[in-house]
């Protein structure tokens, strides 16, 4: 037999969860506290369009440890007070939102009022209803279990708020807290908040996307140090650069202002400082993720009606609307960075400057944005910054690229003709170069590596006692001795690590097992174990060098100890400290200094 039953409810658990631990700061008590105050002056203008606009009043007094909100709302009926203030779950706005479709209502779950009780060790409600203005009530509580509602003299419309404070929320009682907490809280809510008094409220900045119908057009200048202004305001770090005003479109009602950074930033930088404010109210003081992941360097101010808050109202729904907001700024972003760079050029060069890796990063990752900026950003190479077009103007065409760790045959090489190497280790360098030479048509040679080996070290032939002579006076262990032509024709040769092999054992040692996860490390070692790894490096032997020229012509060739110790102490010179395993940059040393005091004592 199957009998229908009614779910138990813990109300003393239920208000430890929703009061105790639904929220992570005290400090939200406040918010929520204005947000209630806010929508019951919606309710009342709703049902009097006469109403003036309303006025929210907070007050602190630390002495007393109080902190108190009054509000010129709607108020509320003794029945009200029972049926939605002290009913978990159920909410005036919520009733007045389904009855009139208003978007300006903020509430929505119907536990705000919980939060009083996070930060008071008792909340009193002082009430007077619009509709019976000549009655008063006053509910009290210690704890939110239980409660009283008397009958009391009426004040004027609407709803006070007092919050005897907890010993450890007693900071809410601090005027300068609240002062900082109500300027971010409630900048953008469409209701005056004031503070103690205060004839200006804490909410008089007027956000530039917001104009009034009929207002003059602003002078281009002054729109943009206002913009500059608002932004600096919310900017906790840094002073913004420039501003991209964001603007709906049919996917996404988000509106507001973003804005470039002026602290320069690297490729893991991510200084995204993002404020996403829901019908007025400060929803989400870290929306970050809302910009794309490049955009280290960008901060915003955001406003929404469709956006849909979490029930502690500290965070946003990750739903189609969040979605479609994040599409929709990763666009707005980039149309914005390149008005910037047609329309205001001497700030886009200081963009360029102070976050030139990062956006190196930011171009592979959109491709309007790389052509945006393909011609604009620089690259580290062996001849200093240069960008992507100077670097294959200087290679003859091409864009040469070291994959090593610094010093070697590319910096022996290259230096010498004066072409630049650029430095692929960095940030972002080796893909946005190689997607530039896609779409320049211009090679792109990867020195270190198989390929681009082959186009800087094209091998020739040579007769096979010449070779093994080679392969006798220039080889050792785990080496490949390869004749080949290359400029420039000075260096009769140059030591090239397979950088495959050092990877490989990089893989397979030991170490890896600390430093690597189990299935990373797999996937690698099943990699590595195709790499043939007893080549380690390669010595090129450049048959285009005179002296190499002479040596292969001498008949007596092996009478000439010097010159092959000296030819020696250069293919380890060459190799430098990234040869690997049997390559000794002391002893090269020690052999070319031993070798030119030969050459001295026997002058």
């Amino acid at each position: 037999m199957t009998e229908m039953r009614v779910t138990g409810v813990d109300v003393d658990g239920l208000l430890e969860l929703l009061g105790r631990h639904l929220y992570t700061t005290p400090a939200v008590a406040l918010r929520e506290l204005v947000q209630n105050a806010h929508d019951s002056i919606v309710r009342r203008r709703l049902a009097d369009p006469a109403f003036p606009c309303g006025r929210i009043d907070i007050e602190t007094d630390v002495a007393r440890g109080t902190l108190t909100v009054t509000d010129d709302g709607a108020g509320m009926t003794d029945a009200e007070v029972v049926d939605l203030l002290a009913t978990i779950g159920a909410g005036a706005t919520r009733l007045a939102r389904e009855e009139s479709g208003d978007e300006d209502l903020i509430g929505l779950f119907g536990v705000g009022f919980l939060s009083a009780f996070v930060i008071g060790r008792r909340v009193l409600v002082h009430t007077t209803p619009m509709s019976d203005p000549v009655t008063g009530w006053l509910y009290a509580s210690a704890g939110g279990r239980q409660y009283t509602l008397t009958a009391t003299e009426p004040r004027p419309v609407g709803a006070r708020v007092t919050v005897e404070l907890q010993p450890d929320a007693r900071r809410l009682g601090d005027a300068e807290v609240v002062s900082g907490l109500a300027t971010r809280y409630f900048a953008l809510l469409g209701v005056p908040v004031h503070l103690n008094g205060a004839p200006e409220p804490v909410n008089d900045l007027a956000p530039p996307w917001r104009t009034e119908p009929g207002a003059p057009v602003e002078h281009p200048v002054a729109a943009t140090r206002r913009r500059l202004e608002f932004a600096a305001r919310f900017e906790r770090r840094f002073e913004p650069l420039c501003t991209v005003d964001v603007e709906p479109d049919e996917d996404s009602d988000v509106t507001g202002l973003l804005w470039v950074q002026s602290g320069a930033t690297y490729g893991s930088s991510d200084n995204r400082n993002v404020a996403v404010f829901v019908r007025g109210m400060l929803l989400d003081d870290d929306a970050r993720e809302l910009l794309p992941r490049w955009a280290g360097f960008c901060g915003g101010v955001l406003e929404s009606r469709r956006l849909t808050p979490t029930a502690s109202r500290e965070d946003l729904q990750r739903d189609d609307h969040w979605y479609a907001a994040q599409r929709a700024l990763s666009v707005r972003l980039v149309s914005g960075l390149a008005a910037i760079a047609k329309e205001q050029p001497d700030v886009w060069r200081t963009v360029l400057r102070r976050h030139n890796e990062a956006l190196l990063g930011a171009a592979l990752a959109d491709p309007v944005l790389f052509d945006l900026l393909a011609d604009s950003l620089q690259v580290p190479t062996s001849e200093g910054d240069l960008t992507a077009r100077e670097v294959a103007r200087r290679g003859g065409g091409r864009v040469h690229v070291s994959l090593g760790e610094g010093g070697g045959f590319e910096e022996t090489v290259f230096r010498a003709m004066k072409v630049p190497i650029a430095i692929g280790t960095r940030y972002g360098v080796a893909p946005f170069l190689r997607e530039w030479g896609q779409r320049a048509g211009a090679a792109v040679v990867e020195l270190g590596t198989a390929a681009g080996d082959r186009q800087v070290f094209v091998r020739a032939g040579l007769p096979p006692d010449d070779r093994a002579w080679l392969v006798s006076v220039l080889g050792d262990p785990g080496e490949e001795v390869v004749p080949a032509r290359f400029a420039p024709g000075s260096i009769p040769l140059v030591v090239v690590p397979d950088r495959d092999v050092a990877l490989k054992r990089r893989i397979e040692a030991d170490e890896a097992d600390r430093r690597i996860g189990r299935a990373a490390l797999a996937l690698a070692r099943a990699h590595t174990a195709t790499i043939d790894g007893r080549v380690e490096r390669r010595v090129y032997v450049n048959l285009d060098s005179p002296v190499m020229q002479r040596l292969l012509a001498d008949p007596d060739r092996d009478a000439r100890p010097a010159v092959l110790a000296l030819l020696r102490a250069l293919k380890g010179l060459t190799a430098g400290t990234r040869g690997g395993a049997g390559v000794d940059l002391d002893a090269s040393l020690s052999l070319f200094s031993d070798t030119l005091l030969t050459l001295l004592d026997g002058s």
